[in-house]
């Protein structure tokens, strides 16, 4: 996975902020997800349809993080999303 690629959603994911978290409900598998502040914000930013870059830029303009530290938390929580089955990875910039 690299930062020029771009976030697909899954049709069957339902998404929904509750108190200022995102909870999130795989209709497939009917697994729930709660996300904390930060990945609320990485979700509600990646549905701009956004590559993995300009959601990294933006979460930099939002929050005082160390641009490796936040690449590095970026990718294995998107590899998270992925293996849940909650967005898809296109291989190539669109």
């Amino acid at each position: 996975m690299n930062l020029s690629q771009k976030i697909i959603f899954v049709d069957t994911v339902f998404s929904q902020e509750v108190d200022g978290e995102m909870v999130l409900l795989n209709m497939n598998n009917e697994n729930y997800f709660g996300l904390d502040e930060m990945g609320t914000a990485i979700w509600q930013v990646m549905q701009e349809n956004k590559t993995l870059q300009e959601v990294l830029e933006a979460i930099l303009e939002q929050y005082e993080v160390e641009a490796e530290v936040l690449e590095k938390d970026l990718l294995i929580f998107v590899d998270r999303l992925v293996k849940s089955g909650l967005i898809r990875i296109l291989n190539d910039k669109c």
